[in-house]
């Protein structure tokens, strides 16, 4: 039997603006993979294309019910988008472990932003209950 996994969370860009102002490259470098920093850097909006990426890395946590802990790295999870510019999910290490756990075989996400915060939800489908 199969089970639907759910995930979502909401990233006010100051937050993410303020880290990147104390912590700069440390913050950046174990938060974002080359790939998501570059993508940010190509667009006008740097820290809403972060916080949107954040937001969906969270969200992702969220779904697999884990949180941020243990032997995950936040570059487990990367973002990126495809020729359409729809946004893709990328795992590995310790978030892949967990996912083939729970019978996860793709994991959707959705991003939008608004004036100040960035908001995305992740959905799965699992292969077994």
């Amino acid at each position: 039997m199969s089970k639907l996994l759910n995930g979502i969370d909401l990233v006010d860009f100051p937050r993410i603006e303020e880290m990147v102002q104390r912590h700069g490259e440390r913050f950046l470098n174990r938060i974002f993979t080359a790939a998501e920093q570059a993508y940010s850097q190509a667009n006008k909006n740097r820290m809403e294309k972060l916080a949107g990426r954040f937001a969906a890395k969270e969200a992702i946590l969220k779904l697999l019910g884990t949180g941020w802990r243990g032997k995950i790295a936040w570059t487990d999870i990367e973002i990126v988008n495809n020729p359409m510019g729809q946004p893709e999910v990328a795992i590995s290490g310790e978030v892949e472990k967990i996912a083939e756990r729970l019978g996860i075989k793709h994991i959707s996400v959705s991003i939008t932003h608004t004036a100040n915060f960035a908001i995305a939800s992740a959905v799965a489908l699992t292969e077994r209950s």
